[in-house]
């Protein structure tokens, strides 16, 4: 199915309007990446024979190794076939040149290395040595009531389980990884948003201890990622749990220029900036403000367009946000899941993004009707 979607009205225009006032050689200059995104295909179900579903992490592949192809989108699911969350344990792979779905992955939910067993959650990578990296944030019965602290799970190109990281620093890994990757090392940053987490009956509070972490890794020919180390470069962002949605905590991961790392604060409506993000022995707290509210409703995973912006989903409409990192401008929003069956339209239903290869659009999920689509 192929619809159009064109940029939000309303609040957005005015920003629209004050970015289009430049000098007339500039007139018919693109000044965005939105701009150029008119077409949404919806490439496939993301549900796998176990019935599996609400997709939330999306990887393009590096490189071609076991099982997968360079450049096949991978997957994963948060929610079973009864739609109970922190119980999903499918990683499927899609092919873009034969269109076709496979099972990548299928984990057995009670893990006995991963505290509290598996329900893959949006961190997830997979590395030019072919290894893939998938977090778990774990339920019993589908709220934080029964939640474990997780882990992350070394898959071999095979889908198969080659090593479980867990430990005190590592509490439900949360949001989508952001990854440097130099073949035989590598370093990821991911969030975790379980420490302090309880109960999500009644009112749950705000608990502010979510943290940012950052791991070195080495990696041998043909063996396993090994942690050389590990350092929180952020800490003290907010989560609270829910009982529609899991857990609120703080989801997008993306590199910049300069040494930085923009995470979404999701709780406070922000986009947080830490710096010196490779290098820092200490954490940056919850970092410096880059923008908050205006566009943004909840924003949840981040990517980096060609251009340098960002691109953030909103969880509360179905829009996604352009941010120049440079300016902290919040750019355009399009309306990408108009589902008027919810209100606003689209809220609940975008959660990962990843950019294509050729930088030329992005991927994303809706969770709603568990789809896979393609913006370009």
């Amino acid at each position: 199915m192929t619809h159009l979607n064109f940029p939000r009205l309303g609040k957005g225009i005015a920003v629209l309007a004050t970015l289009c006032v430049f000098g007339s050689a500039q007139a018919d200059e693109p000044q965005g990446f939105l701009q150029n995104i008119h077409k949404h295909l919806t490439l496939t179900s993301t549900v796998p024979d176990n019935g599996d579903q609400n997709p939330y992490a999306i990887v393009v592949a590096p490189v071609s190794a076991g099982k997968i192809q360079k450049d096949d989108v991978l997957v994963d699911n948060f929610n079973n076939a009864a739609n109970l969350q922190g119980v999903g344990t499918t990683i499927v792979d899609y092919n873009p040149t034969s269109k076709q779905l496979s099972l990548f992955a299928q984990l057995p939910h009670d893990l006995p290395q991963c505290p509290g067993g598996v329900g893959l959650s949006t961190a997830m990578t997979m590395l030019k040595s072919g290894w893939v990296i998938v977090g778990s944030t774990p339920s019993n019965d589908g709220t934080t009531d029964t939640k474990g602290a997780g882990c992350l799970i070394v898959l071999d190109p095979n889908g198969k389980v080659a090593d479980v990281w867990s430990g005190p620093n590592i509490n439900d890994p949360w949001g989508n990884m952001a990854v440097i990757d130099n073949g035989s090392s590598a370093t990821l940053f991911v969030s975790n948003a379980g420490f302090g987490m309880g109960s999500s009956k009644g009112t749950p509070p705000v608990v502010t201890q979510s943290t940012v972490l950052r791991l070195e890794l080495s990696i041998a020919d043909g063996k396993p990622p090994v942690i050389k180390n590990q350092t929180v470069v952020a800490g003290g962002f907010s989560a609270q749990a829910d009982k529609a949605v899991f857990l609120v905590g703080p989801t997008g991961l993306a590199l910049g220029k300069d040494d930085k790392l923009y995470v979404s604060d999701t709780v406070a409506n922000r986009i947080s900036e830490i710096w010196d993000a490779t290098t820092r022995t200490t954490s940056a707290g919850v970092g410096r403000t880059l923008t908050h509210d205006g566009l943004l409703m909840r924003p949840l995973a981040l990517a980096t367009a060609p251009n340098g912006h960002l691109l953030t989903t909103n969880g509360l409409n179905g829009k996604v946000v352009e941010i120049d990192p440079q300016t902290g401008k919040q750019l355009y929003a399009q309306w990408i899941d108009a589902n008027k069956a919810q209100v606003p339209p689209g809220n609940g239903d975008l959660f990962g993004i990843a950019m294509t290869p050729t930088g030329d659009g992005f991927y994303y999920v809706e969770d709603d009707v568990n789809t896979l689509v393609l913006a370009k």
